[in-house]
C-alpha cells in the first residue's frame, strides 16, 4: 500500500493516477450529485462504472446492480450510498480488490474507513471528487499562472 503525508496529497495521487471508477449509487437523474459528478469526471477522461440495481443504463455505460457484478478491474468506488450502507460496500470493495473507497461529501462512517484501510485500501470520505479535481487542476494553473 502507498502511503502518503496527509489526506491532500493521496486525493492528488487519486485523481492523477487512477481512472476506472465504479459509482454505487449512481443516478439517472440528472439533476442528482450522484448523476451529474460522475457525469463531469467522464467528461474530463474518467472511465465511469455505474452501479444501480434499478436500471440497465446511464450516460451510455451499462449499469450493474453491485460491485461484484462488475466484470472489469475496478480502481475507485465513489459512493453515493447513506452511510450505514458504507461497510457492507467496503465489503465488496475488499472482495473486488479496489484500491480506493471514495464517499462523497455528506457521507461519513468511520467504521467502514478503519475497515478499508486494514485491508490497504485508500480511504476517502466527506468529499467530492469533482470539488476536488477542480482545486487540483485549479492549484495547477494559478501555479503555473506565478510563473509568467
Amino acid at each position: 500500500m502507498i502511503s502518503f503525508e496527509n489526506e491532500e496529497e493521496a486525493i492528488r495521487y487519486i485523481l492523477e493516477n487512477l481512472r476506472v471508477i465504479a459509482v454505487v449509487g449512481m443516478s439517472r437523474s440528472s439533476y442528482k450529485p450522484s448523476h451529474g459528478v460522475p457525469k463531469y469526471l467522464k467528461e474530463h477522461g474518467y472511465r465511469i462504472i455505474p452501479v444501480n440495481p434499478n436500471t440497465e443504463e446511464i450516460l451510455g455505460e451499462k449499469c450493474y446492480p453491485d460491485l461484484l457484478s462488475v466484470p472489469e478491474e475496478v480502481e475507485v468506488v465513489e459512493v453515493f450510498r447513506p452511510s450505514e450502507e458504507a461497510p457492507g460496500i467496503v465489503d465488496q470493495a475488499i472482495k473486488k480488490k479496489v484500491k480506493v473507497v471514495w464517499l462523497q461529501l455528506g457521507i461519513i462512517n468511520d467504521e467502514a474507513g478503519e475497515k478499508a484501510r486494514k485491508a490497504g485500501i485508500i480511504f476517502i470520505q466527506n468529499r467530492c471528487m469533482m470539488i476536488e479535481y477542480q482545486n487540483l487542476h485549479r492549484s495547477y494553473t494559478l501555479s503555473f499562472a506565478d510563473e509568467f
